[in-house]
This record gives C-alpha cells, structure tokens and sequence, in this order.
C-alpha cells in the first residue's frame, strides 16, 4: 500500500483519488474549495499537512496554483517522495519546479485525453525523476503511462503540442457544426467532417502540408467569403477568420521575392 496525496479534488483530482483508494491505497486529500471527498479519502486542513508522510503526491489543481502549490508542499515531503505535478503549466514552469529544494523525484506528467470519459485509464507522459515511481502507481489503474526522455517539462511539451492539434480541432469541429445546424445542414457537415477524420492519417497530413502553402492565396479569400457567411447565420467566425489570417500570411510567404534592380 502507497500513502498518497492529491492535491486538488475537483473532477480529476477526485477521479484518481478514488481510483487510488478503490486499489487499495491510503489516500489523503486538499482541496480549498471542492465541496466533496471521495469516499475512503481522508480530507487534510492543509495542502501542507496532506503531503506529511506521503510517498507520492498528485497535484492536479489548475496550471495558475502550480508554483504556490510547490512551495508549500515540497519542503515537508519525507526524503525520497514524489512530487508529480499533473497542471498544464508551461514546459518552463516545470523545469523550474524541478529545480526547487527537496525537488530531487519530481515528475512533470501530461494527461493525454479526457479524464471525465476514461478515468484514470487516461493516458499520460511522464517526465523527470520521478517518471518510474508515477508509472509504477498508475499503470496498474489501467493507465497507459510513457515515460519521455528528459528532464521536467519534456512531457507538457508534448502535451502543448499536441494541443495545438486537438483543442484546435475541437473548435473548428463546434464552428463547423453550429453553423451547419444554422443552416439546416447538420447532418451533411456532419458526415463531411466524419470523412475527413477517416482514412490514412499521413496521407491527410501531408495533403494539408504541401496544399495548403501551394493555394494559400485562394484559400484565404474563400475563408474570409466563409467568415461572412457565417455572420449572415448569426453564427461565431473566429476559427474561420483566423484561418482566413494563417492562409494570407502564408501566401505573403510564399511570394517569390522581386528580381533586383540593377
């Protein structure tokens, strides 16, 4: 059995305090404002007094209370405990955590997917010298845990990254199908982004790679007519007016420069 703390017992805090408990772990809690404990949880006054005699302890409060969180709780840790920290705090802030007195197992983990659906089955990265002792703590919830390669702030660079990406897509997903349902054509918007989703993944990337520089200039003319169509639908156009601003600048990019005057 690992004596664990979480700090921090909103949903996700909450989901792996309970997962923790219900694998047979002595659990004790912080959290300032959740108004509930999970069951088996023992709730602490204190970010402080949670973290006296932990072997391991899970900071999952938000990206802004990563330092003070840090501060307070690193120095009463017993020598050889680890420090996880699970905010999305910069690449930057984690390597300044790591450095911080009685800091030595600290480990900078990226939950990589939607904690309210999959639990403490969500994938994560793990970086820094902590890295083993969180693998060793979670991979048996179920959690697919890869351990990347250097110090702390490896993990939340991939995890921004990729952020890039997903919460990107997910916004012009909502854009795409609140417009379509304004427009009747929801379940034909529907189905084209399905298709799109669909299908060799490389290939797609690199179509997007190699098109999108070659018709920058069409394209953004199209999106800035896409942008006010939009607007006639009452519908918000900020994905597709930045769209319309990435694809003119790539076009100015792209412009082979004029020949020099002799």
């Amino acid at each position: 059995m690992t004596a664990c703390t979480v700090i921090g017992l909103g949903e996700a805090g909450a989901t792996y305090a309970a997962a923790l408990v219900a694998a047979g772990h002595s659990v004790t809690g912080f959290d300032p404002v959740a108004p509930a404990t999970p069951a088996g949880v023992t709730r602490a006054v204190t970010a402080a007094a949670a973290c006296a005699g932990a072997d391991i302890v899970l900071v999952l409060t938000g990206a802004g209370a990563a330092r003070s969180v840090a501060q307070e709780c690193l120095p009463v840790l017993p020598a050889g405990s680890c420090y996880a920290d699970f905010t999305s705090s910069s690449p930057q802030v984690m390597q300044e955590l790591g450095q911080l007195p009685s800091a030595a197992r600290f480990a900078d983990v990226a939950i990589l997917g939607p904690v309210p659906t999959q639990g403490a089955r969500t994938p994560l990265m793990v970086s820094g010298p902590g890295s083993r002792a969180v693998a060793e703590l979670l991979s048996p919830l179920g959690a697919d845990v890869e351990i990347a390669d250097g110090e702390p702030g490896a993990a939340m660079a991939h995890k921004l990254l990729r952020s890039v990406l997903m919460k990107g897509m997910a916004s012009v997903v909502v854009e795409a199908v609140t417009a379509g349902r304004a427009a009747g054509l929801e379940d034909w918007i529907r189905a084209q982004i399905a298709r799109q989703l669909a299908g060799d993944g490389h290939a797609v990337i690199d179509r997007f790679l190699t098109g999108t520089a070659k018709h920058a200039l069409r394209r953004s003319k199209e999106m800035q007519d896409t942008a006010g169509y939009l607007s006639e639908l009452g519908v918000p156009a900020e994905m597709t007016a930045a769209s319309a601003t990435a694809l003119t600048r790539m076009a100015q990019e792209t412009v082979p420069a004029a020949p020099a005057l002799r």
